[in-house]
């Protein structure tokens, strides 16, 4: 669990509400399912037509790792890099074969596969790399439909609150319903504008520096299997790859 996620989520709401309530208002006033539908809906709807389906799930699932991101274990596998080159040194690359088949990241286990079979290093630096880039790309791909949910929201939320203006508009003649549209007007906003600068954009930023720090894992890891590939000194890898935990 990321506590300071967790916190800042916390904070959001307390100084919202908190400066609500110093203001003489009251949290119902903030409860309006009316906004809320046409704000979250509308974003939902125009995020799908913005993106493949496969896309916004993958997005939406990845949003667990604003509270639980990927687990940090890069000194774990600088370890496991100074076994394998260690191995490879004394017995060969052969040798490599039953890490390949204990591991279960599928970027480490094609590495190795790779490494074994004699891969020409080119060819294996080619190969890295394009897996990489596609991971790179499919995890960026996903993160960004949060950056579009900000994008949208504000704008819906200015839509909503034309629809509660024209409510007030067709009720001029009843005094009674012009308070429920002014409030769906006004509340409609708030929820697009906070939704997207409050949640929104900073899920987006928070995945983007996940993907980013996942992308560094396996940058690492392809510069160690060339080393190993080429038949560096196993110290010499080492010293490389410690430099990526800095």
């Amino acid at each position: 669990m990321d506590w300071g996620s967790l916190a800042g989520v916390v904070l959001v709401l307390a100084g919202v509400l908190v400066a609500h309530l110093l203001d003489g208002g009251h949290i119902g006033s903030l409860v309006q399912p009316a906004a809320f539908v046409i704000v979250v809906i509308g974003t939902v709807g125009a995020i799908l037509l913005h993106n493949r389906l496969p896309v916004f799930m993958r997005g939406v699932r990845m949003a667990r790792w604003v509270f639980a991101p990927p687990p940090d274990n890069r000194q774990r596998m600088v370890n496991e890099i100074s076994t394998w080159s260690h191995t490879a040194r004394r017995e060969g690359l052969l040798s490599l074969e039953p890490f390949m088949q204990a591991t279960r990241d599928p970027f480490v286990a094609k590495g190795l596969r790779l490494i074994i079979d004699g891969t020409d290093v080119d060819k294996l630096r080619e190969i890295l790399d394009l897996e990489i880039s596609a991971y790179e790309l499919e995890q960026r791909q996903a993160a960004r439909i949060w950056e579009a949910a900000g994008g949208y929201s504000p704008t819906i939320g200015i839509l909503g609150a034309v629809l509660g203006l024209i409510h007030v508009m067709e009720n001029l003649s009843d005094p009674t319903k012009l308070g429920s549209g002014i409030a769906v007007a006004f509340v409609a906003t708030i929820y697009g504008v906070g939704l997207a600068n409050l949640v929104f954009l900073p899920i987006g930023n928070r995945l983007k520096t996940t993907v980013m720090h996942e992308v560094s894992k396996r940058e690492m890891l392809a510069d160690a299997f060339m080393g190993i590939a080429t038949g560096d000194n196993p110290r010499v890898i080492e010293e490389r790859v410690a430099a990526y935990l800095r």
